[in-house]
């Protein structure tokens, strides 16, 4: 029976607490209900849920592939001086691409040299990096575009022969081997 009266006692505090904050509790439970009721949910938040609340703490949500890959684009459209853009969008296409850049990636500069050294040195590579650079040319002004052909002179419009090709190649490839400084 004293255990009784000590239950009811407890029970009666755990109560009376529980009253005080159930006007609260129930407002923030009906508020949370109601925003969740008006939200789409995305495969984000499930990842972002079932990882548990701080997991990104501290971390970037942009991948480290990623961050290296905007490097390379962003080195290669402000040193390159391709004025149509069509070639430094071919060239970072392969840098991204390429074996070389996961071999060297924490040094996706060095990995941009790397291939410009082989795109340099090799005349099948480099006809290949023009035609893409052609092609991509092509598509951004809706336009035909102008293949070199071997034995014969290019054509007066192309923005992309490899002579000029080799010339803006190898430029960038000594910015990117010189040390800043």
């Amino acid at each position: 029976m004293a255990s009784d009266c000590l239950g009811t006692g407890v029970d009666k505090k755990v109560r009376m607490s529980s009253e005080q904050s159930t006007p609260q509790a129930t407002t923030d439970a009906e508020l949370e209900r109601e925003i969740r009721r008006e939200r789409t949910y995305s495969m984000a938040e499930a990842i972002g849920r079932l990882a548990g609340s701080g997991s990104m703490k501290g971390a970037s949500p942009v991948t480290r592939l990623q961050q290296v890959q905007v490097e390379i684009d962003e080195f290669i459209m402000q040193h390159l001086g391709d004025q149509a853009g069509a070639l430094g969008t071919a060239l970072a296409r392969q840098v991204k691409e390429s074996r070389r850049l996961l071999d060297a990636f924490d040094l996706p500069l060095t990995a941009l040299a790397g291939h410009l050294g082989e795109l340099l040195t090799s005349d099948y590579l480099l006809q290949e990096l023009v035609r893409e650079a052609d092609v991509e040319w092509g598509r951004l002004y809706g336009e035909r575009p102008y293949f070199e052909v071997e034995g014969r002179p290019a054509h007066p419009e192309d923005p992309y022969t490899i002579a000029s090709t080799r010339d803006l190649l190898s430029r960038l490839l000594v910015t990117v081997t010189t040390p800043a400084g």
